[in-house]
């Protein structure tokens, strides 16, 4: 199941284009730094060693992501053979597997791979340490939890599950005094300190994205609906069976090792979440975050399982969650194979789940680098995310500005593109007056913001002229080419907005339907 698993993984892996997200973190990669305003540098710097040794493409970018998102499953059969058996190892690896946020991990160069595999590391590096206090098992806690630090903010989450189960418990309480303990701690803080330093750098850019902009910190009820979002990440029945595996897991949490460090690791994650989740960011998919409170789960689920083995229909049961739990893997393996392909891709244009993320990137790269063939210019898109893509696309060989696009406030990228001076800015201090060729995304915004956004792109190019019209997969993806001058000074240029030649042009394809000429 793995050896097929890892192929598949591997097959989507070499042809699934980058979404907006991972093409910044490639961008990133090429501008090593201790770290940056959306995340600490470990991702970046993953992709850049991908990229140094597999050259230049999405394999490259993603190979180390994949190894280290295998190497989690492995990590959960050690655990559960360390907690319980050799049996319960094999069974929990398998349900790792199943189980479609972990099993798919790795397929996409994201900071949650590294993440989850430092907290896993941690995780079973602490239950050694505590049953045998040898100073290697202290050390590779304190390198699992710096791997944490240097993913990924939500690194914080982790700590404070040891800092739970150093409180609540008899034989964690006894660790406050152990050499081996703050060895840990200080080799943790290492990997804190890029962090830090970035944040000194950029005055706490990335704490105050983190922390502030990103989150209301106000109760809004739409999040109540989260455990029917981990039901439909897990897969139902599976989900059912790790909350009960908790419950379990909390009422023999006085029987010592290893219930109390799965029982509190578990519900820190799960429960601290869910509470944030009705206060913080609404917005962004979240589904994930409490993927590292189901896998020490997995480890006990099997063994609460033997006493009902012979029951008929608890074997009914479980045999079912896990065979949901597969199909669930292989469906999502499917839609991201379906997204590797723009012919397969075209087959989800009419439905909601269609993978606008992932497709248009290489027609929009495509183009761009032909009419700069044509018509040599400064490129600019009008989002982080379409300047990231179109950056990737042309491998880094000419430089791509963005816009200052409400999109790059919304994801923390405003200040690095500051820093880089790849912002609007930047642009109109260093090319005043050159051409320039605009590549616009009239979809990247939702549809209340897409207006008013439109409208304001005359002010920002010069004597715009239309060149071309990407309109794809029946119109969920729309990319729009104008060829202009860079303004010397923002606003200004156009008296009448309602007259602005691209508001009015991406105005009259929406209303066609599809209109993709050049």
């Amino acid at each position: 199941m793995f050896a097929a698993l890892t192929l598949v993984k591997l097959l989507i892996a070499a042809s699934l284009s980058p979404f907006g997200d991972e093409a910044f973190y490639w961008q990133e990669s090429r501008r090593l730094a201790w770290g940056y305003s959306d995340l600490p540098p470990l991702t970046a710097w993953l992709i850049h060693l991908g990229e140094q040794l597999a050259g230049h493409g999405v394999f490259g970018m993603r190979w180390p992501f994949l190894l280290l998102g295998s190497a989690v499953p492995w990590l959960v059969v050690a655990f559960a053979r360390r907690s319980f058996d050799e049996r319960a190892g094999w069974q929990a690896g398998l349900l790792c597997l199943a189980l479609p946020l972990a099993g798919s991990l790795g397929v996409l160069a994201l900071p949650d791979v590294p993440l989850t595999f430092g907290i896993m590391l941690a995780l079973f590096a602490l239950l050694q340490a505590l049953e045998r206090d040898r100073r290697r098992d202290w050390l590779w806690l304190g390198i699992g939890l710096a791997v944490c630090w240097l993913a990924h903010y939500r690194a914080a989450m982790p700590m404070l599950a040891g800092l739970l189960l150093f409180v609540l418990t008899p034989r964690g309480r006894a660790q406050w005094c152990n050499k081996g303990f703050w060895l840990a701690m200080a080799v943790a803080g290492a990997g804190l300190l890029p962090l830090l330093i970035s944040n000194w750098q950029q005055h706490g850019a990335g704490v105050v994205f983190q922390l502030v902009e990103r989150n209301p910190w106000r109760f809004h009820a739409d999040a109540l609906v989260q455990p029917l979002e981990q039901a439909l990440a897990c897969t139902p029945l599976l989900y059912a069976l790790l909350l009960w595996t908790a419950w379990q897991s909390w009422c023999r949490r006085k029987e010592g090792a290893p219930w109390d460090l799965i029982a509190i690791s578990s519900l820190t994650f799960v429960l601290i979440y869910f509470g944030l989740g009705l206060f913080a960011d609404d917005l962004r998919f979240r589904a994930h975050w409490a993927l590292s409170g189901y896998l020490p789960l997995l480890a006990a689920l099997p063994v609460l399982l033997r006493p009902y083995a012979k029951r008929r229909g608890w074997r009914a049961f479980v045999l079912a969650g896990f065979v949901f739990a597969a199909l669930g893997q292989l469906g999502g393996m499917v839609y991201l194979g379906m997204a590797a392909h723009s012919e397969s891709a075209r087959m989800l244009a009419g439905l909601k789940i269609f993978p606008s993320r992932f497709v248009g990137w290489r027609e929009s790269g495509d183009a761009a680098r032909a009419w700069l063939a044509k018509q040599p210019g400064v490129l600019v898109a009008d989002n982080f995310m379409l300047a990231a893509e179109l950056d990737f696309q042309l491998d880094g060989r000419v430089p791509v500005y963005a816009l200052d696009n409400p999109l790059n406030v919304k994801h923390g990228r405003a200040p690095q593109l500051a820093i880089w001076r790849r912002d609007e800015p930047a642009l109109r201090e260093v090319h005043p007056g050159e051409p320039m060729l605009l590549v616009v995304d009239e979809m990247a915004l939702r549809l209340r913001e897409r207006s008013d956004w439109l409208r304001s792109l005359c002010d920002r190019i010069d004597s715009p002229r239309p060149l071309q019209r990407l309109d794809l997969f029946d119109g969920r993806r729309r990319m729009a080419f104008y060829v202009g001058r860079v303004p010397a000074v923002a606003g200004g240029l156009e008296e009448d907005a309602g007259q602005c030649l691209i508001w009015r042009q991406a105005s009259m394809a929406a209303a066609a339907g599809s209109d993709s000429g050049s």
